[in-house]
């Protein structure tokens, strides 16, 4: 009773403005045309509304701004970010440039790409992200050092792991064999600075235990008696190293010995090296030594400008004026071993 004696009291508190609005909303409807359509028209277009979509449009690549500014080294804003260990940026950076090769692999003015950038910071985590996302690990700095070889250099085990777990075998197995401007590969780089734990581990994955140097022949065994490391001598033995390898000027390990300060070195590779090969070369005349002096001192000042400069400068033997002259072949041999590598 309640409820229908409110209803007429509702209409009767319409006022004309209220009539008006009602009309118009009938003529809206009408003119829609929606009264118009019959009943299977209508269930028609109602499903086809219905199944419409819409998709996102992908943004065209290098639309983004921030991708095309450089700063006057030529970094780039996921350079920079890597260089400022901004780990949370660089990643969602990496995130969003997933599959851009052309972004990813950008090499500064340096020629070092964000992989490299992310070695020489010492961020595993970061090259591993970078590898997953497209970064070549073969591309090569201004001094010819791929990613691996500076993770070699400066010991990092923790990248050493990551460069060489995360690419494929393809370029593993390329890197391995690669050797940067000084002809150095990466296992030569380890041995010349005794991270032993690194050199047995690229052995383990395919580096070639005997690789010369490109310009005088030595291998990392002739290195590891520069160095006179018996550890590391002892390592590249049981890793199969040939103590037979001559260098181009035809120096086995053991004759490299020769007047160096570790016997214990000498009895390592007098037990193995061939008979031939453990005869010191005959004493060449004053003149064609001095001459040799002359080229050698020359040389290793070129050498001192190079990363292996730490063998002349740091090692724990003499210098080549203070080595041993109980015969004019042992000092040229010592300086030989030091200072012939490629300018």
């Amino acid at each position: 009773m309640f409820q229908a004696a409110e209803r007429p009291q509702e209409w009767a508190m319409e006022g004309p403005r209220d009539g008006l609005k009602k009309e118009r909303l009938l003529d809206d409807r009408h003119d829609s045309g929606l009264d118009s359509m019959k009943d299977e028209e209508y269930e028609q277009m109602v499903k086809e509304l219905q199944e419409i979509r819409l998709e996102p449009q992908e943004v065209p690549r290098g639309a983004e701004p921030w991708k095309q500014q450089l700063t006057e080294d030529g970094d780039s804003f996921l350079h920079l970010a890597i260089i400022h260990e901004e780990k949370a940026l660089t990643m969602e950076v990496i995130r969003q440039v997933k599959g851009d090769l052309a972004f990813l692999n950008f090499q500064n003015n340096l020629q070092q790409t964000p992989l490299h950038l992310a070695v020489i910071t010492n961020q595993p985590e970061i090259a591993e992200a970078l590898l997953g996302a497209g970064c070549d690990p073969e591309l090569r700095d201004f001094r010819g050092n791929t990613p691996l070889h500076l993770a070699c250099e400066q010991g990092c085990l923790a990248s050493v792991g990551v460069l060489t777990q995360s690419c494929t075998t393809l370029h593993l197995h390329s890197i391995l064999k690669a050797t940067n401007y000084n002809g150095h590969t990466c296992l030569h780089l380890a041995s010349i600075h005794g991270y032993l734990g690194i050199v047995e581990l690229l052995v383990s994955l395919g580096a070639d235990v005997n690789a010369q140097e490109p310009c005088n022949g030595r291998t990392a065994l002739h290195l590891a008696v520069d160095l006179q490391n018996p550890d590391l001598v002892s390592l590249l033995l049981k890793c199969g190293a040939d103590v037979n390898r001559v260098t181009y000027q035809g120096y086995s390990p053991y004759q490299l010995t020769w007047g160096r300060p570790s016997t214990r070195i000498q009895q390592q590779l007098g037990q193995l090296t061939l008979e031939n090969l453990q005869m010191l070369p005959e004493s060449e005349d004053e003149e064609s030594y001095d001459t040799e002096s002359e080229f050698t001192e020359f040389t290793e000042d070129e050498v001192s400008l190079n990363s292996f400069g730490s063998l002349t400068n740091e090692g724990p033997f003499p210098s080549p004026s203070q080595a041993p002259r109980t015969a004019p072949y042992q000092r040229g041999i010592y300086i030989m071993s030091l200072s012939n590598f490629c300018a």
